[in-house]
């Protein structure tokens, strides 16, 4: 079996069980990580938590909520190890299915200023720029802003 099967996406729901892994994986790509409490949160939720794996590995994560016919993507990670390889696209293309699977017309979430990688990713698939939050990020120097971007799915 080549390597490119072995590393074909496979989608499970998230669980308890996936937090250790998850929050490692936070605290190695971001400089303000979620926190357990913030996952457990969205567990308990409802929310739609997902896990993508590759070769039985958990590469990335998305963490999506529709309510009113709105979803808002409040994460959507890659391990490290998996960055480059089009994970993100594939990542956020199942997690606009599932938005638009629950109802969802629109998609809504915020990114960084300084996330070039995350601001590509989300201009490729169409998102706009509807607007910014002031100081919504804790930063090294204070706070950042949040740009708000905003995809139609109908």
């Amino acid at each position: 079996m080549s390597a490119r099967l072995d590393e074909a996406p496979r989608y499970r729901r998230m669980g308890a069980g996936d937090l250790d892994v998850v929050t490692a994986i936070e605290r190695d790509i971001y400089s303000h990580p979620w926190t357990p409490g913030n996952f457990r949160d969205s567990l308990d939720a409802g929310y739609h938590c997902w896990i993508l794996e590759c070769a039985s590995v958990l590469a990335g994560y998305t963490i999506v909520a529709v309510a009113a016919a709105e979803a808002h993507l409040l994460n959507l990670s890659v391990a490290r190890s998996w960055q480059g390889r089009g994970y993100g696209r594939e990542l956020l293309a199942f997690a606009l299915r599932l938005a638009r699977d629950y109802g969802a017309g629109v998609v809504l979430l915020e990114v960084r200023p300084s996330n070039a990688a995350a601001r590509a990713l989300y201009a490729a698939a169409g998102f706009a720029e509807i607007g910014v939050r002031h100081g919504y990020y804790p930063a090294e120097q204070g706070r950042e802003d949040a740009i708000v971007l905003r995809l139609a799915l109908r």
